[in-house]
């Protein structure tokens, strides 16, 4: 599961890294003489469409790749998208908390006080990012995990998986009851 998901991880950063270069190749194909080359076609992209220009194409793939809707999906597939959004939101989870996870670490082992003096020995810029790697790299996969199991039960129990929307009938009856 962890290949699955580093692999994923990777083709986002490849797509994102690598389509300014592709909307030159084909600005190139499909205009010849719009530039000479790579020096002379960033600027003359940017001046005509701004940053869009480079990443105008990009959303448009992952519309068409990626959107599909939940009732057409099979539950593996919806089991992908529980295993991406766990990736995810342990990565973001695990960036958001690394600085509190720093001071307690550093009140805990004496090396500081108070809260103040812990922030000031720490230093801002390591606050944010010491143990950062390590701490996305535990914490990711167990948020994955977690999230697969939970929604792996719903679905062995019948139930939707994660993100699905029920509407309460008795809510919606007594909205329409209201309006008439």
């Amino acid at each position: 599961m962890t290949i699955v998901l580093e692999s994923a991880s990777a083709e986002l950063i490849a797509n994102v890294v690598l389509c300014p270069f592709e909307a030159i190749k084909v600005h190139v194909q499909a205009q010849p003489h719009f530039a000479k080359g790579l020096s002379d076609d960033f600027p003359r992209i940017y001046a005509s469409e701004g940053l869009h220009g480079y990443t105008g194409g990009l959303f448009r793939y992952w519309a068409v790749i990626y959107h599909k809707r939940r009732e057409d999906c099979s539950k593996a597939q919806q089991l992908t998208v529980t295993c991406l959004a766990g990736y995810a939101g342990g990565s973001v989870g695990s960036i958001i908390s690394n600085p509190a996870d720093n001071i307690v670490a550093s009140l805990n082992n004496k090396k500081a006080g108070s809260l103040k003096l812990a922030v000031k020995k720490i230093g801002f810029l390591n606050l944010l990012t010491r143990s950062l790697p390590i701490r996305i790299m535990l914490v990711r996969p167990v948020v994955t995990l977690q999230w697969l199991f939970y929604d792996s039960i719903k679905i062995l129990s019948g139930l939707p998986t994660s993100g699905h929307l029920v509407k309460d009938t008795e809510e919606e009856e007594r909205a329409q009851s209201h309006s008439r």
